[in-house]
């Protein structure tokens, strides 16, 4: 993880909540309900470890899979269960 830098291991975490906040502000605007909102700001902040690896190999071969393998799900994956999944459900508990 030092040899990846702190710029990606930001993006790691940052893009999740990213895609969590648009989720949210997408499932509040379609009128979701609070169980609907939360199964899709789950979804859309889970993409990154489901859809990148197969992304990856195929847009970029050159691209190192010890670098995107490991922050998707070495530090994003776990980031999203400990941490994501009650920060989502808070939220949505909130707003809703």
């Amino acid at each position: 993880m030092r040899r990846l830098g702190g710029f990606a291991i930001g993006f790691a975490i940052g893009l999740p909540l990213l895609n969590a906040a648009l989720a949210l502000g997408l499932a509040r605007l379609g009128g979701l309900a609070a169980g609907d909102a939360i199964l899709l700001v789950t979804l859309a902040t889970s993409a990154s470890y489901i859809a990148v690896p197969a992304a990856m190999r195929l847009a970029i071969p050159e691209a190192n899979p010890g670098v995107y393998l490991t922050l998707a799900l070495g530090l994003t994956f776990p980031f999203n269960l400990l941490v994501g999944l009650p920060l989502y459900a808070a939220a949505v508990n909130m707003l809703w």
